[in-house]
């Protein structure tokens, strides 16, 4: 992380579209008001932040600053098998730690696809399929965060809550060797 003079010459010598992290980007105003005008997405990676050190904690990261900003954010896992995390798991933490509720993280899933590097008119087409996917997600969860049972049960019918840490715990382990 070498702080918002990076992210400016990325957007303004290298004609970048998005940006990757951007952990501190908050430290210069200005930028983050055209990062924000311009709908230039920042691909935010929390866990592999947190495990670089690019943030001190889940409490501390931008992310939530960012939605709460309207900066246009995507949820991502940088490092998904040396980080031991999936999107999944990255909106969950989002929602356990900042309250995101499920129209928030529908709009990082949308932003996602907006931000795609496709063209327009498969971009259009996508949204347009997503979002009617995404607002059938409220009518059986009645906007509940939850996931189904992999192993259909009558005692868990309607599905049962995601729980990350319970779920790592009983996999079996994937720490690398230091």
């Amino acid at each position: 992380a070498y702080g918002p003079e990076s992210i400016a010459q990325a957007i303004h010598r290298c004609g970048a579209h998005r940006i990757g992290h951007g952990t501190r980007l908050r430290e210069n105003g200005d930028l983050l008001n055209y990062v924000n005008d311009h709908r230039i997405p920042l691909e935010v990676c929390p866990s592999s932040n947190i495990q670089t050190k690019a943030a001190e904690s889940w409490e501390t990261h931008p992310i939530d600053f960012y939605m709460e900003y309207g900066l246009r954010i995507t949820v991502n896992t940088d490092n998904r098998l040396i980080t031991d995390t999936t999107v999944s798991k990255e909106l969950w933490l989002c929602h356990k730690t900042y309250g995101w509720s499920l129209d928030t993280i529908k709009e990082i899933l949308i932003a996602g696809f907006k931000s795609a590097f496709i063209p327009q008119r498969e971009k259009a087409d996508l949204l347009k399929h997503i979002v009617a996917e995404l607002d059938q997600v409220n009518a059986p969860t009645n906007g509940k965060l939850v996931r189904e049972p992999v192993k259909p049960d009558a005692s868990q019918a309607g599905g049962k809550a995601f729980d990350p840490e319970a779920e790592r715990a009983s996999e079996p382990s994937t720490e690398i060797i230091r």
